[in-house]
């Protein structure tokens, strides 16, 4: 999993950090795969035939494990047997938690099933609106996690309710690698500089990907967003709710991209801050945002006549030869390395934030600089949701998630759009690295949706004008090709908008959940 796979991991580790986009350049079409069902009532949603077939996945066979969160299905038969469960709240701690049971394969409602955790949080006004199902993105973020730290004013009519995705959290996770064996692939050369570390990084990330077949098995090609749109609808209808209230952050806008195509007609309100690209576009690529996020904090560091440098090119310069010179002489931090490609995530995480995060990255930077790395170390953890001695499952759910929802053109192609996009970021895409997780992944992918969303009602989508990990264009195409789509912009820099950013921002979201009161197309808010 190179840097370009990883960088999304941040949408969700901020609430750490405080208390992830999902735009990938290498990454190509499917065909139709023959793997559309629904919780029952989804819209047949149109797919597109392309020339990119993932030729180089590799072709193992799928061992007979059982990972956490396997489970027998509930008593009866076909898509009525979960249909028919209740839900079961308990007190867990200030809210409620509960587990759910949902097929693994929802084309064999009879066969295996996973489970679904679920924290809610009751309404504490009246009168009650319904549920609002809310994702902090990822792929691979903790919904439940995201419940205390979502904010709730002028909400508070909704029951609140958080979920970790299948493959992900304390639902049924995604599992690879031991911590040393994942600790010694985060630490290849993500941009290679020759044949033989090119050669390392390829043969690590197949070893990578082998070891999450072996310990997640039949799991890995049941992952994708569109699996997850099914679950999500599945929730809906256990909680007695005839629509879909919704509120999502970064990959959690793909999440309710998909569910409006495979659902319109049970859409009710959807709010989708910081938005990915659901196009088939590809000329805005995610590198563009870091870079002009990165741009910005350099400007800012010149202007304060920082160690770094007088102008925006000596600040990036300065920084940009140390982290080729961490190439061949790494950063010692204890018994462990801070490598160019962790330094680079380490840089990238406070990127997601606006300038009130500049002083802590230069004084981060210049420790590192002067051989103290051990913060810098601490971020790109952070980033790799690294945890004390073990990674969260956000890191393995993320490459299966993927994995599972974009088709590849393979390894050369993989190394050439490298090449290509440094191009359109010249700094951060070469430090991005190579994306060759998906190419060498061992489940294919599932089908492509050509995401409309025709006939739901009106979207609500937020774009950042400075939102580094979904860049603004990304929002206004998403706003575009959906039908019901309507922009608004946050003129600021950071990843989302909505949540204490902006007054103009939270108030439109609000009132458009909880009255359906659609702002007018093209509003456009500042911070304060």
């Amino acid at each position: 999993m190179t840097l370009t796979r990883r960088i999304a991991l941040g949408v969700a580790l901020l609430l750490v950090m405080t208390g992830c986009s999902l735009s990938d350049p290498d990454a190509g079409r499917s065909e139709p795969s023959g793997r559309a069902t629904s919780t029952g009532s989804a819209t047949t949603a149109a797919t597109t035939t392309a020339p990119e077939t993932s030729p180089d996945r590799q072709k193992l066979s799928t061992p007979d494990v059982q990972p956490d969160g396997f489970v027998d299905p509930p008593a009866g038969s076909g898509m009525q047997r979960y249909l028919s469960q209740k839900i079961e709240w308990r007190e867990c701690g200030e809210n409620e938690c509960a587990t759910v049971r949902v097929p693994l394969d929802y084309s064999a409602p009879d066969g295996q099933a996973i489970t679904i955790a679920m924290t809610r949080r009751a309404a504490t006004a009246g009168p009650r609106i319904g549920t609002l199902f809310i994702n902090p993105g990822g792929p691979g973020a903790s919904g439940q996690d995201y419940v205390d730290s979502f904010q709730t004013t002028g909400l508070e009519r909704f029951d609140i309710v958080g979920w970790d995705p299948r493959g992900s959290g304390e639902s049924t996770p995604v599992t690879c690698y031991g911590t040393s064996e994942t600790d010694a692939f985060v630490e290849l050369d993500a941009s290679p500089d020759d044949d033989a570390e090119n050669r390392a990084l390829l043969e690590g990330t197949k070893a990578f990907a082998r070891s999450c077949l072996e310990h997640s098995g039949a799991l890995l090609a049941h992952v994708s967003t569109q699996d997850t749109a099914r679950d999500l609808d599945l929730l809906r209808q256990l909680v007695g709710d005839d629509e879909l209230y919704y509120a999502g952050v970064s990959y959690g806008t793909m999440i309710a991209a998909t569910y409006a195509q495979m659902f319109p007609d049970k859409v009710g309100r959807m709010m989708l801050d910081g938005a990915v690209n659901i196009t088939d576009d590809e000329s805005v690529i995610q590198a563009m945002g870091f870079e002009t996020a990165f741009d910005t904090f350099a400007q800012w560091c010149a202007s304060n006549r920082c160690r770094f440098g007088s102008t925006v090119d000596e600040v990036k310069g300065t920084i940009g030869d140390w982290l080729d010179g961490l190439d061949q002489h790494p950063v010692t931090v204890g018994d462990r390395t801070l490598t160019q490609t962790l330094a680079a995530s380490g840089l990238a995480l406070f990127l997601y934030w606006d300038e009130s995060q500049y002083e802590n990255l230069l004084s981060t930077l210049a420790e590192a600089m002067d051989g103290r790395g051990e913060y810098l170390l601490q971020a790109a953890d952070l980033l790799n949701s690294r945890q004390s001695n073990s990674y969260g499952s956000m890191f393995y759910g993320f490459s299966a998630i993927l994995c599972a929802d974009e088709a590849d053109r393979g390894v050369a192609a993989a190394y050439a759009q490298w090449k290509a996009d440094e191009d359109k970021a010249p700094f951060f895409a070469k430090y991005f690295g190579v994306g060759y997780t998906c190419p060498v992944w061992t489940a294919q992918p599932a089908s492509k949706l050509v995401i409309t969303a025709s006939g739901a009602k009106p979207i609500m989508v937020i774009g950042g004008t400075g939102d580094s990990a979904t860049p603004y264009q990304q929002a206004k195409w998403m706003a575009d090709q959906l039908e019901s789509g309507f922009l608004v912009t946050f003129d600021g820099a950071g990843h989302g908008a909505y949540g204490g950013k902006s007054s103009c921002i939270d108030s439109a979201v609000v009132a458009y959940l909880t009255t359906g009161a659609a702002t007018a197309d093209g509003l456009v808010c500042t911070a304060g």
